[in-house]
């Protein structure tokens, strides 16, 4: 499975704003469980979800609480890290160039993203300032 910055970014974003569980029950699951199925999430989107999720939290960017029922994950918090990346992400404008940004050199990481947007948050300040700052 691909990882998908602009999903990583979203949960992040949905987490903050006080998201604090992802119900993920797929039909089958809901049959197991004697529930109805019917309006679930398809298997591979709630597969998706899960494995961001997962990749989040072996990131350090949230810590996961609980997983139950194979279906819910409820979030514990968005950590210092977390609250760091999200904070050079957050501007939709600055998240499309750093995007482009990595597009461009053919690959890129959390670590370098991160670099990136504060890259051009750092010139945008200092456009907008005039002050030259040492990120």
């Amino acid at each position: 499975m691909k990882r998908d910055m602009d999903l990583v970014r979203n949960l992040l974003l949905e987490i903050e704003d006080g998201r604090r569980a992802f119900e993920l029950m797929t039909p089958e699951i809901a049959e197991i469980l004697g529930e109805n199925g019917t309006g679930k999430m398809p298997r591979d989107q709630a597969e998706l979800i899960e494995y961001h999720l997962a990749l989040l939290d072996e990131a350090g960017l949230i810590t996961i609480q609980a997983k139950l029922s194979g279906a819910v994950w409820q979030i514990g918090q968005i950590t210092w890290a977390g609250h760091d990346f999200l904070d050079t992400i957050r501007d939709p404008a600055i998240w499309r160039e750093t995007k482009a940004g990595a597009k461009q050199a053919g690959g890129f990481s959390i670590d370098l993203l991160k670099a990136l947007a504060k890259g051009l948050i750092k010139k945008k300040i200092e456009q907008h300032t005039g002050v030259e700052l040492d990120l």
